[in-house]
């Protein structure tokens, strides 16, 4: 089926062939036969790069030519939604005769990220911020006409799940009825999850780049279409033996390590070998961008031995690198220039990184919860096969898995084995609590049957015994009730201010608890390191480090030193006394923020406590956010005293200053580094800075003449 036979005015065929779309694949046609551009709901379960995008694109030409309604794109993680924003964002060239197509974005997961999103045709969300904007009762949901969802088949994440059924649920019941795309893995089950929504299923297993999976042992390759070949054998190790292969046969290849420190190791390893395969423009071209990465970060182990091996063509990519250097490693591959790549598996479930030839070094994980290592999921096996193979690029896909003697015959069990069932994980006692809360704010007055109900739409609901999701939702309710989250009248249910406050700051009604209680005994006097504690401490927060031996020192130092702002958790009494003991209640990540507001820097953190650049970004703005839930949970216990001091700390946590510098940051373009330039200048407080001459203010280190300018005209902006 051509692009130019779709059902499609003029201007959006006119597009998508300017995109390079001519023919549409297996999948896609099979959409568009299964009813896409005549409103019917789908499921379109098929493998990684099997053109799943191109049918949401469709999909929104297909609706927003013919209706006045909104679209919504979800996404499971924020650098997906990204990437796919950057792809919907060029809808806007499309001249549709009825209307112009705007697209918007929020990831944001609390309502302090709250934009003008009704202003937008396409909006692309995460999933939990879907959950969020139907908790508050926007307006404009009744506007949503399509719903596309991606990567469906997370709804049996632990983590991601829930608010992925929960969102999916309330909107199949919105009065408009819209219409569902959802867009999976090939997963065992496809046909449940299409009843469930409503949907067709489009099932194929066609992709553009034949993939092959193989087993690797003792020293030979064995693919699943009969080819077996040997590799050549080095003291650099069987992974990146299998890698290098590959990129001297003119590939690029793809490592999944089990560990950061696995990852880095392995890319270390294979930089000689591939360092002797670059052509001279592209040597020249890493040359610079490893320079670009010193000059853009801090000078820390793992930046250095990143810069140092991109020289080389070689990289590694896990969650400790920042933002920055993330985002060059991955436009470098996609480039072509870095050949080979290793990687933890999260980057499976991220960004589009496909590569001739995936190595999995090893099937198994460590799981926090069993505490134990334990082999990885067929399903997740088969999502990391699905990066072998660059359209475009690669006539076929190898993807090649690591035998050893503890997980028994890898080619049965993997390569030849289906993906798992989805399961819902709704049913857990922490994520029913939640989203039964969630279900009585959204819905004032409902009756208790009507919440069994609602429950009983969901995938766990119909994956589960009656008798079994009647008995979850009565015990959530009696929880609910025990810790003044809602209250019952004539068998209906409502939510307190506490619990609508809860489920819009979307914590674990067990979170809110703790922070009301804490608020509520706070002592006068300063509570840094106690608030700090405190929502560190919180389910929510991550991530969370524990302490290695060699910090337990420092935790008990910090804590014995700081008493008096330490919560009910730790009284002041015994954590003097109990000097032995005083590092239970630390953490590593508490060390670091307390290390970060203390104005350590990035290189400091990372030598001292092992805390990388990417991880100190993720706890920054998670206890940013849990601060933000604390201040507005201390207003209804009636501590509005309080919100002084948290407010400070949250600007405090947000730039890594000290106390005495919060006042200078509210300036635009005054940073950590800029405010301790200006306060050992002797320009301490806004009034000094306002007061000081542009010329004496330009001679302060690292401001200068333009800045300063900026500066005092935003200081007149403000006091204006």
């Amino acid at each position: 089926m051509k692009i130019e036979n779709l059902k499609l005015p003029n201007p959006a065929i006119e597009f998508l062939v300017s995109q390079g779309f001519e023919e549409l694949y297996p999948p896609q046609a099979a959409s568009v036969k299964a009813g896409l551009l005549e409103g019917e709901s789908i499921l379109v379960s098929a493998p990684t790069a099997s053109g799943k995008t191109l049918i949401a694109m469709i999909a929104m030409l297909g609706y927003l030519s013919g209706n006045g309604g909104k679209v919504v794109y979800l996404s499971p993680l924020r650098a997906l939604a990204a990437e796919k924003f950057a792809e919907f964002r060029e809808l806007q060239n499309v001249a549709l005769e009825r209307r112009s197509i705007r697209v918007g974005m929020d990831t944001g997961d609390y309502e302090g990220s709250r934009r003008n999103l009704d202003k937008n045709d396409v909006l692309v969300l995460t999933n939990e911020k879907m959950d969020s904007i139907i908790r508050r009762g926007e307006d404009w949901l009744e506007d949503i006409g399509l719903v596309i969802s991606d990567e469906v088949h997370l709804i049996g994440d632990r983590g991601r799940g829930p608010a992925l059924e929960m969102t999916l649920t309330q909107l199949r019941r919105l009065n408009t009825k819209p219409q569902i795309v959802g867009l999976s893995a090939t997963v065992t089950n496809s046909e449940e999850i299409a009843r469930w929504l409503g949907c067709k299923l489009v099932q194929n297993s066609w992709r553009p780049v034949p993939l092959s999976e193989g087993v690797y042992s003792g020293g030979v390759v064995t693919m699943n279409d009969g080819r077996t070949f040997e590799v050549p054998h080095s003291v650099r190790g069987t992974p990146v033996d299998l890698g290098v292969q590959s990129v001297l046969d003119g590939g690029q290849s793809l490592i999944f390590a089990s560990t950061r420190v696995r990852s880095k190791s392995l890319a270390t390893k294979a930089a000689d070998a591939i360092s002797g395969t670059l052509k001279a423009a592209d040597a020249g071209r890493l040359e610079k961008v490893s320079g670009d990465i010193m000059s853009r970060n801090e000078h820390t182990e793992l930046v250095t031995t990143l810069a140092a091996l991109v020289k080389k063509g070689v990289a590694f990519h896990h969650a400790g690198l920042n933002q920055n250097c993330r985002e060059t490693i991955e436009d470098e591959f996609r480039r072509g220039t870095i050949k080979l790549l290793s990687s933890t598996p999260t980057l499976a479930a991220g960004v589009n990184l496909p590569a001739r030839r995936v190595v999995i070094s090893s099937v198994s994980r460590y799981d926090a919860r069993a505490g134990v290592n334990a082999p990885i999921s067929v399903l997740e096996y088969k999502q990391l096969c699905g990066r072998a193979g660059r359209p475009q690029y690669d006539e076929y896909g190898e993807s090649i898995v690591i035998e050893t003697d503890t997980y028994g015959d890898l080619m049965e069990y993997y390569v030849n084995g289906e993906p798992e069932p989805i399961e819902s994980q709704i049913m857990d006692d922490r994520s029913l609590r939640i989203h039964t809360l969630s279900v009585i704010v959204t819905n004032p007055g409902i009756k208790k049957e009507d919440i069994l109900d609602f429950f009983l739409e969901t995938l766990g609901g119909q994956q589960s015994r009656t008798s079994s999701v009647k008995f979850g939702v009565n015990i959530s309710l009696r929880l609910l009730t025990g810790n003044s989250m809602i209250v019952q009248k004539g068998g209906r249910y409502a939510a307190t201010r506490l619990g609508r406050r809860t489920s819009l700051l979307y914590l674990d009604p067990v979170t809110a608890t703790t922070l009301l209680e804490a608020a509520r005994d706070a002592t006068p006097g300063t509570h840094t390191l106690g608030f700090l504690h405190l929502v560190t401490e919180c389910e929510e927060f991550y991530p969370k480090f524990a302490l290695r031996v060699r910090d337990h020192d420092l935790a008990q130092a910090l804590v014995e030193s700081h008493p008096e702002q330490m919560l009910g958790s730790v009284p002041a009494a015994a954590a003097a006394a109990a000097s032995a003991a005083s590092a239970h209640y630390a953490s590593r990540s508490l060390l670091a923020l307390h290390s970060w507001i203390s104005e350590s820097s990035e290189l400091v953190i990372s030598d001292t406590l092992g805390v990388e650049s990417g991880d100190m970004h993720r706890l920054v703005e998670n206890a940013d956010r849990l601060l933000y839930c604390l201040g507005e949970i201390s207003k209804i216990a009636d501590r509005t005293e309080l919100l002084e001091e948290i407010n400070t700390l949250r600007t405090r946590v947000v730039n890594g200053i000290g106390e005495e510098l919060v006042g200078l940051v509210r300036i635009k373009g005054i940073g950590r580094v800029r405010a301790r330039a200006l306060y050992k200048s002797g320009i301490r407080t806004l009034e000094d800075l306002s007061g000081v001459t542009p010329r004496r203010l330009a001679e302060v280190d690292k401001i200068g003449p333009a800045l300063a300018n900026k500066i005092k005209s935003e200081l007149k902006r403000r006091i204006r």
